[in-house]
């Protein structure tokens, strides 16, 4: 009987060959390398990620140029929605104006709602912008911008979820379900055109998480 060539017989020719020794321990060798390597690039790599915590609480710098008069912006600070608008000066007057402080609650931001820096009549550093985190004070929904008025000098926001309303300065009225003033993010003039949202001007200092309520 003619006998055939095992496929695991070395001497054969034909066969489909074992690899040889040598290679085996070169894929070995270039396998533990590798692994090494990607254990050594892993925690580096992972160094360039920023904490999540930190990604969070990051400032945010903001270009207030592109915001025309009676316009606003919302931004994203801490999770949250910041409203920057740019008040015009017909509601500027009116948020000084008696007819509307007396329908407040909190007109003179008594209650720790801000910065000691925006405890004033337009709650802000500059009066032009209004920086306010957009989060109802009654159970956490975003308040609407302009509700119930075409004209920007009577524009204010107003609360979908239950009725809440707030002036264009986040002063809450009175007999609406939200019991404080919309809070005011910590903010410094970068420029005349630029503010940076979460770090407080030279000189001031103010714990965000020290306010009220939001």
């Amino acid at each position: 009987m003619i006998g055939f060539p095992s496929a695991t017989d070395p001497s054969s020719e034909d066969g489909p060959a074992s690899p040889p020794r040598r290679d085996i321990l070169t894929l070995v060798t270039g396998a533990t390398v590798a692994a090494g390597a990607c254990a050594l690039a892993w925690p580096f790599l992972d160094s360039l990620i920023p904490p999540e915590n930190a990604a969070a609480h990051a400032p945010v710098d903001v270009d207030l140029s592109p915001i025309a008069p009676g316009q606003q912006i919302v931004v994203v600070w801490r999770g949250s929605p910041v409203f920057i608008t740019r008040r015009t000066s017909e509601s500027l007057e009116r948020l000084k104006s008696p007819a509307l402080t007396s329908r407040l609650r909190d007109p003179e931001s008594k209650i720790l709602q801000q910065p000691p820096y925006a405890a004033n009549w337009h709650r802000s550093l500059v009066p032009e912008y209004g920086l306010l985190v957009g989060v109802c004070t009654h159970l956490g929904c975003v308040p609407t911008y302009g509700a119930g008025s075409a004209d920007p000098a009577q524009r204010g926001y107003a609360c979908p979820c239950h009725g809440s309303k707030f002036d264009l300065a986040g002063r809450v009225f009175a007999g609406v379900p939200a019991p404080y003033n919309l809070p005011v993010p910590p903010h410094r003039m970068l420029t005349p055109d630029r503010v940076r949202i979460g770090e407080n001007p030279a000189g001031q200092s103010f714990d965000f998480g020290s306010i009220v309520q939001i």
